[in-house]
């Protein structure tokens, strides 16, 4: 099946009633767009910024998102990992992803910066260099997660088992280093 190209700004537009077409969108931007419970699923995202949408429930199956960036976005319940494997990078700004899956997917290199992301789940996925700045990762879960190199330093409320994940040159602040002890009931006095 062929796609049809689009290369545009999307502003204002509400897809949880009429799905977004089936396409390639390239160097689009969608701002101030619901695509809540819509499916993204089989589009291909090229270089395309999100500004203030609401992607909650959103259906990515085969979706390929290639340099797209979400700022402000609310982006609940999403399971990435179902997303197309190929050329995948993304960036997130200030964008709450609570509830939303990356296991068992690459999101090497990933920026996720002032994000809330409460219960978000990492398992077996490899995540080198992520950089979590001034995320809050609460009940997230981290297990057989390769963590080389990912900057932790301004993330709070994380709980990761160094038993059970790879974290060599991961980097970590002196303020939330008990987040890497609460699997062995250690008690950290001040």
């Amino acid at each position: 099946m062929e796609h049809s190209v689009y290369q545009k700004n999307f502003r204002g537009k509400d897809y949880s009633k009429n799905p977004l077409a089936l396409a390639e969108y390239s160097c689009c931007t969608f701002t101030n767009c619901n695509f809540e419970n819509s499916s993204l699923a089989n589009i291909i995202f090229i270089e395309c910024e999100f500004l203030d949408c609401n992607l909650s429930n959103v259906q990515v199956q085969n979706t390929a998102f290639n340099d797209v960036v979400f700022t402000r976005c609310k982006i609940l319940g999403v399971n990435f990992q179902y997303c197309n494997p190929f050329l995948l990078a993304f960036q997130f700004n200030d964008c709450t992803l609570n509830f939303c899956a990356f296991n068992q997917l690459k999101i090497n290199y990933t920026v996720f910066e002032k994000c809330l992301m409460k219960n978000v789940d990492f398992t077996k996925s490899e995540a080198k260099h992520v950089i979590f700045k001034s995320c809050d990762l609460y009940q997230s879960s981290f297990y057989n997660t390769q963590l080389q190199h990912a900057d932790f330093s301004t993330a709070v409320n994380f709980s990761i088992n160094p038993s059970e994940n790879i974290l060599k040159n991961a980097t970590f602040s002196k303020e939330n280093i008990s987040g890497l002890l609460n699997a062995f009931n250690i008690k950290i006095l001040d």
